[in-house]
C-alpha cells in the first residue's frame, strides 16, 4: 500500500511540473463548472457564478487569483488552464460538462 501512495504522490508531482504557474486563489475565487467548446476545442469556461468567460479571460482571472483549482500551462504560444492534480478525477477540467457560451 505504501508503494501505491508514493506512486500517486510522484504522479501528482510530475503533473504539477507541467504547469507554468499555480496561482494562489483569493478567498472568494470561483470554480470552473463547465467548458465552452467550439468544434471540440475549449473556447471558454463557465464559472460557479454562472458567468462564462473566454479562454484568455479565464487564464487572466486564474493568474489574478479569481479562479481556484487550476494552474496555467502553455502549448506553443497559447496559455490555457489545467486542473491542479489531486486524488480526484471528478474535478478535472476534461471531465466537466460542455455548455453553450
Amino acid at each position: 500500500m505504501e508503494n501505491k501512495s508514493k506512486e500517486t504522490e510522484l504522479t501528482a508531482a510530475l503533473a504539477k511540473n507541467t504547469l507554468d504557474e499555480i496561482p494562489v486563489p483569493k478567498s472568494d475565487a470561483k470554480e470552473i463548472v463547465g467548458l465552452v467548446r467550439d468544434n471540440g476545442k475549449i473556447d471558454g469556461y463557465q464559472l460557479s457564478d454562472h458567468t462564462t468567460v473566454s479562454k484568455a479571460e479565464g487564464v487572466q482571472m486564474a493568474k489574478d487569483g479569481e479562479i481556484k483549482g487550476v494552474g496555467v500551462a502553455h502549448r506553443g504560444d497559447t496559455e490555457y488552464l489545467k486542473s491542479i492534480p489531486d486524488d480526484s478525477e471528478n474535478n478535472n477540467l476534461g471531465n466537466l460538462p460542455s455548455v453553450s457560451g
